[in-house]
């Protein structure tokens, strides 16, 4: 077996992955805001969101997907209208001005729902999966091995790249312990995720 494609890919992903952009910004909002633990099913929606890509272009979907553009249309505006929301929540979320504790945790289905419209609707992630990935792996001739070795590769890289993020995150949220500090880690958490938001819809 050829292992040359297989460290191109990785290497892609990591640098298309490690850059900071949308995904990286809601999950470093997310932690400041909510802390590491809360942020779990966020960061797992994400990674099962690049599998998921991952695991069409390997059903040879690429075709069904320069057929069917409304239809990835129609998703890329739904999950941008939703992260929209997020952040229009984040931005009025109350302060507790008679404690220091940062906001209370938002409920799992939420994180995994941000997550995942977060992953889903991002054409980068689209763009790289659909259109990239052949360039490194004949999907011609891959099978349930060669996708069991890319969705593993694909976890790793995005697990050493999310979990170092979420920890440079957690370092700076241990600053934030005053009721003005949380109003603006919050403000801050909503242009972020805003701001992912209108970097996807600027995304051809």
């Amino acid at each position: 077996m050829d292992l040359i494609p297989y460290f191109l890919f990785a290497g892609a992903l990591f640098l298309n992955a490690g850059v900071p952009g949308p995904s990286i910004a809601a999950l470093v909002s997310r932690v400041i805001t909510n802390g590491w633990r809360n942020v779990i099913p966020f960061i797992a929606a994400m990674w099962i969101g690049e599998v998921i890509w991952l695991s069409m272009a390997m059903a040879g979907l690429t075709t069904l997907a320069q057929t069917f553009q409304t239809g990835f249309h129609i998703l890329k505006w739904v999950s941008i209208a939703y992260l929209c929301w997020l952040a229009y929540k984040m931005w009025r979320k109350p302060v507790n001005e008679t404690t220091e504790e940062l906001p209370q945790r938002a409920s799992c289905w939420s994180m995994f729902s941000a997550g995942m419209a977060l992953t889903l609707g991002n054409p980068k992630i689209m763009v790289f999966y659909l259109a990239l990935l052949p360039s490194f792996i004949d999907l011609s001739k891959a099978g349930v091995s060669e996708w069991a070795i890319l969705a593993s590769i694909t976890l790793v890289t995005l697990a050493a790249i999310d979990l170092t993020w979420t920890f440079l995150a957690h370092r700076a949220r241990a600053l934030l312990r005053t009721p003005k500090a949380v109003r603006l880690a919050n403000r801050i958490g909503a242009v972020a995720m805003g701001g992912a938001a209108a970097a996807i819809a600027a995304r051809n």
